[in-house]
């Protein structure tokens, strides 16, 4: 399946001669990504794996002698090198910044890892200005339906005007591929096979990769079980405010524990966290964030489920406005101690600047969109709604299919 990082790696990053580095969730196809970016220019053979254990036992005697052993298959086609997985050997920075420093002039280099690369400070040397880091994130409805549309140039303001002027219902694509993101989730192997069956043993196989191995690799935490349960109360709470207080009175632990595994889990990507936005509003919510999932598959309840599906996507929409130097966006939500509430508010260069709610069906605006607004002085009002009817203007708010809405988002 082609990814949209795959044209913006070719056009928009390797002809200014950095190194990329690609993060993102376990499974997400970080891998598949790499190797059809390596059959493009035929150097399949320098993919290389710190999984791999025959690497590993060459990499002792020579630890660049793949790479100097290696004859292009094309002329006039620069060689890619692919590390997967390297942060997990001690030194991998000094290792990364030798290979780049002697051999980065006739060769490209590509290094990927399910971890956030950041977090394994156990490297040496810095590779400060040597690299750029972009997420790859799962698969949204733009990129399942037109994953070369994509350029790295589109402002946010230019989307946000198309976004605006979507008054009509969205295509028969759009809306399938849509409904099949919500019951599949965005990770490739369960949103192409569709089986109820291996959905299940893929969700099961996923979750033990992460806590019983990348979490095992990651920290010296030894209370894997307690982790597998704080997982489960996680997956619960999707969509609502994090209170570790809560968690920890279920898990009968200590609040800094749950505080830790829970800032793991976020560094392994499995959940996110969505901050409040205060601004200059006295009684809003300054510290509680709200949790949601990297596969929006596993929860249960429909309603939290598309709430977590446009999360997912909006957060996406930032992650590309920063990974490609577009003026940022960021993510939060809006709530005050009365409880009124608004699921999303997108940030332009930390300014307010539209409000978003995610609702199943069509209803009309809640009050709270209008109160924040006024005292946000957000100009732009959203609600996406999964099944609508009527798409067109409630009052000062733009109702939009959701199928439309986020298929018009850049990524």
């Amino acid at each position: 399946m082609k990814r949209t990082l795959e044209n913006l790696l070719e056009f928009g990053h390797f002809p200014h001669r950095k190194i990329a580095f690609v993060v993102g969730p376990r499974q997400v196809g970080k891998t598949t990504l790499a190797r059809t970016l390596l059959e493009n220019r035929k150097s399949g053979d320098l993919y290389r794996s710190w999984d791999d254990l025959q690497w590993r036992r060459e990499f002792i005697n020579s630890p660049y002698g793949f790479l100097d052993a290696y004859r292009p298959k094309r002329k006039g086609i620069k060689p890619l090198v692919v590390l997967d997985e390297i942060h997990k050997y001690p030194r991998w920075k000094s290792y990364v910044k030798g290979l780049w420093d002697t051999r980065g002039d006739w060769a490209d280099l590509m290094v990927t890892g399910s971890g956030r690369l950041d977090v394994y400070q156990r490297g040496g040397d810095s590779l400060l200005g040597r690299y750029h880091q972009y997420r790859l994130h799962p698969l949204s409805v733009r990129e399942a339906v037109d994953p070369g549309g994509s350029t790295f140039d589109e402002h946010p303001a230019a989307t946000l005007a198309t976004l605006l002027d979507l008054a009509k219902p969205a295509s028969l694509e759009a809306k399938k591929t849509l409904r099949a993101l919500l019951r599949w989730g965005g990770f490739p192997e369960p949103f192409i096979k569709r089986n109820e069956r291996h959905h299940r043993l893929w969700l099961q196989e996923r979750r033990t990769l992460i806590v019983r191995e990348d979490l095992r690799d990651l920290t010296r935490i030894r209370m894997l079980s307690h982790v597998e349960e704080l997982v489960e109360l996680l997956v619960l709470r999707s969509g609502g405010v994090l209170s570790y207080n809560s968690l920890r009175e279920d898990l009968q632990v200590a609040t800094e524990s749950v505080r830790q595994w829970t800032d793991c889990l976020q560094r392994l990507y499995f959940l996110y966290l969505i901050r409040p936005f205060a601004g200059s509003m006295v009684r809003s919510l300054r510290k509680e964030p709200k949790i949601y999932l990297w596969d929006w598959s596993e929860v249960a309840d429909e309603g939290a489920r598309f709430e977590n599906l446009v999360a997912g996507h909006l957060l996406k929409w930032c992650h590309f406005t920063q990974d490609w130097g577009l003026p940022p966006l960021n993510l939060h939500y809006v709530r005050d101690k009365e409880k009124r509430e608004v699921d999303f508010l997108l940030t332009l260069e930390r300014k307010p600047w539209a409000l978003v709610e995610a609702k199943l069906s069509e209803k009309s605006p809640a009050s709270a969109m209008g109160y924040f607004a006024d005292r946000l002085k957000v100009k732009h009002r959203i609600q996406v709604v999964l099944d609508c009817a009527r798409p067109g203007m409630s009052g000062s708010v733009h109702v939009i299919d959701a199928a439309n809405f986020l298929l018009a988002l850049p990524v």
